[in-house]
């Protein structure tokens, strides 16, 4: 059996590649605070980590988002505090002049989709003035995937934006030596052969073919294993009142409902629709716990249409296979119809919002057929 990779501890690559020692103390003027999407923490290409390690005013946060968001919102910010992001109201930070420079700065870290979902799920960073860049070249790292060839890791935005606030301030560059180290030994590890032309950023997948749906692996492959469930809120605790799913395999359906007072509300049992004979059959919270367990096989994956429907699950102590949620599914193509519509006669809001979560699923699953299986986007 192979022995398990000895990992550093603080940078979290091998000890063999270990770049620690390349990192040095770079004081900064303008303080930094990262927002980490978790899928980030312990990616060992992760670059905020040397930005963390590295700046001498810097602080890093990293949660789910739902978490993150109650961070940030008890988090002290200066009054000139802003964030860096693209938005359409985004100011270029090498256009200011210096009364109108933040003094505080919020980066985001992920991938451009993770970013996007943190900007959306933390509604504080939203009342923040933005700034961005202009990066004239195409960005250093060499190593992952961007979404197009002047895209810049978390340590280049970082720096330039830096650089833009702080001109005066010769110890950034020193950032960027430890960066180039990090790509260097990387790539010296897998350098190409003769016949491969060189690494560069912007790695295009020739194999995806234009207009192809950026897919979940799970998603667009076999849907055995996949369950789409929904959920409906108590009305007065942020916990399940009603679940519903179903099986794309086989179509075994789950529902349940779960004891609860909002039941003799009528204003928002006539907004839920709910069969009464379901409700009569109502029961507790823990009953429904074990019942959704029964429900689930291994291997099974839980599609679900938003944040707020997994947190149902979470408030319940009920996560007990991995979700995808499908908003934040990108598809060109694709279209979840989750607007509000009145309710077919017989019909609950859970079952129609149901259907349309299993109809958008269908479509991801279609769209992904018409690229290469082995360009599929994984989760």
């Amino acid at each position: 059996m192979t022995p398990p990779l000895q990992r550093c501890l603080r940078c979290y690559r091998p000890h063999r590649m270990c770049f620690c020692d390349a990192i040095v103390p770079v004081r900064n003027q303008t303080s930094v605070l990262i927002l980490q999407h978790r899928r980030e923490r312990f990616h060992p290409f992760n670059t905020a980590r040397i930005v963390h390690e590295s700046l001498e005013r810097c602080d890093l946060m990293v949660a789910y988002n739902a978490e993150l968001a109650d961070q940030f919102q008890q988090a002290a910010l200066p009054e000139n505090t802003g964030l860096l992001y693209p938005g359409a109201d985004a100011r270029l930070l090498s256009d200011l002049p210096p009364s109108d420079r933040p003094e505080h700065l919020v980066i985001l870290d992920g991938t451009w989709h993770q970013a996007k979902t943190l900007f959306r799920d933390i509604p504080r960073l939203q009342t923040l003035p933005q700034y961005c860049l202009a990066p004239s070249s195409p960005g250093r790292y060499r190593i992952r995937r961007e979404p197009n060839e002047h895209a810049l890791s978390t340590l280049e935005a970082t720096v330039s934006a830096l650089m833009a606030l702080e001109p005066e301030n010769s110890e950034l560059p020193l950032l960027i030596d430890a960066f180039d180290r990090m790509i260097g030994d990387q790539l010296g590890r897998h350098a190409p052969t003769v016949d491969e032309p060189p690494k560069t950023n912007w790695r295009r997948n020739e194999k995806r073919r234009r207009g192809s749906a950026n897919v979940p692996r799970v998603l667009g492959g076999d849907l055995n294993r996949v369950v789409v469930a929904y959920g409906e809120r108590d009305n007065h605790r942020p916990t399940p009142i009603y679940w519903t799913a179903v099986r794309l395999g086989t179509g075994e359906r789950f529902e349940c409902a779960i004891e609860s007072d909002s039941y003799d509300e009528s204003q928002f049992m006539d907004h839920l629709q709910l069969d009464q004979q379901v409700i009569e059959r109502a029961i507790r919270l823990d009953e429904f716990r074990n019942a959704w367990r029964a429900f689930l096989e291994p291997g099974d994956h839980i599609a679900m249409r938003h944040h707020g429907t997994a947190r149902l699950l979470a408030e319940a102590d009920a996560e007990f296979a991995p979700t995808v949620i499908l908003k934040a599914v990108n598809a060109p193509g694709a279209r979840m119809d989750d607007r509000d519509k009145p309710i077919p006669p017989g019909r609950s809001r859970a079952s129609v919002r149901l259907q349309a979560a299993v109809d958008f699923v269908r479509q991801l699953n279609s769209l992904s057929q018409i690229v290469d299986p082995q360009s599929v986007a994984p989760v």
